[in-house]
């Protein structure tokens, strides 16, 4: 099967391709520069997905197409409709135009309870217009990534990590690599629908006491009401939206349970014990 991964060289598209290439298929990497594909891939593909006449042809003879293709932190003037949304649905005709099999699509969990956010507004937006495409889609919904979950290891890292609320809201992150598996094979079964989180469910609180225990040191955290968050969310409006956009989301789902159906193998405790492992490693003058 030729497969082609967009968002290929973020954190989940780089396991994406990895997982395709492992399971025997002909992996493509869409990438807006090629040099930083390295050998992701069997093929590197440069395009940018932004602008559809770079995309003509790219697709024939593709069987399946695996997109992750987001922004969460907005450096290149581009917000969340421009990429989460306009840029995908330029995937997704560049697919209906080239006969591929299906397109599969990264999500986010519990996007009907965060409307108004507009990264996630962007990209609900996308899904609307899968599901009124004639191909055959795969929508994957996951929790936070271990990437994400790194913030809370560096907050402990300084000193304190400080949550809102009483911390019980519950999560269950999954690694990249894990979740790369999970959309293998809801792409192989043919699922129009999956939600997917990691294997151990924790509240926030716990995540935060793991970070502290992976660093050897005491835990110190900082319960901040949660009307503070309720009130940073009010005023973010009033920030400029390369702040706004990523906070907007990160504070929103603070304030509810991200918790999907258990899948993968790795925990989340064990991925804080090496991130303090590699920096106590590094050469003093390296470490930030």
């Amino acid at each position: 099967m030729n497969v082609l991964v967009a968002g290929a060289t973020g954190y989940l598209g780089r396991f994406l391709c990895a997982e395709y290439l492992r399971r025997g298929h002909y992996v493509s990497a869409l990438v807006r520069d090629s040099a930083r594909a390295g050998d992701l891939a069997d093929l590197s593909i440069e395009a940018e997905a932004t602008r559809p006449e770079t995309l003509k042809g790219i697709m024939n003879g593709v069987d399946l197409v695996v997109s992750s293709l987001g922004i969460t932190r907005q450096a290149d003037g581009l917000g969340y409709r421009e990429v989460d949304f306009q840029a995908n649905l330029n995937l997704l005709r560049e697919a209906e135009a080239s006969g591929v099999g299906r397109f599969a699509y990264v999500h986010v969990l519990n996007a009907n309870a965060m409307r108004g956010v507009p990264l996630v507004d962007a990209k609900s937006a996308f899904v609307d217009a899968l599901h009124a495409s004639d191909m055959p889609t795969t929508v994957i919904a996951s929790t936070g990534y271990f990437s994400d979950m790194g913030e809370i290891l560096a907050m402990a890292r300084k000193g304190g990590v400080w949550l809102f609320g009483d911390g019980t809201h519950r999560l269950n992150p999954i690694h990249g690599a894990d979740l790369a598996v999970a959309i293998a094979d809801a792409t192989e079964a043919g699922r129009g629908w999956a939600e997917i989180g990691g294997p151990d469910v924790m509240t926030q609180g716990e995540v935060a006491r793991a970070a502290f225990d992976a660093l050897g040191t005491e835990p110190r955290i900082t319960y901040l009401p949660d009307a503070l968050r309720r009130t940073a969310l009010a005023v973010l409006p009033l920030l400029p939206r390369r702040v706004s956009g990523p906070a907007c989301f990160f504070l929103t789902a603070l304030g509810m349970d991200m918790v999907a159906p258990r899948f993968g193998t790795r925990h989340l405790t064990d991925h804080f014990a090496t991130l303090a492992a590699e920096k106590a490693c590094q050469p003093k003058g390296l470490r930030s």
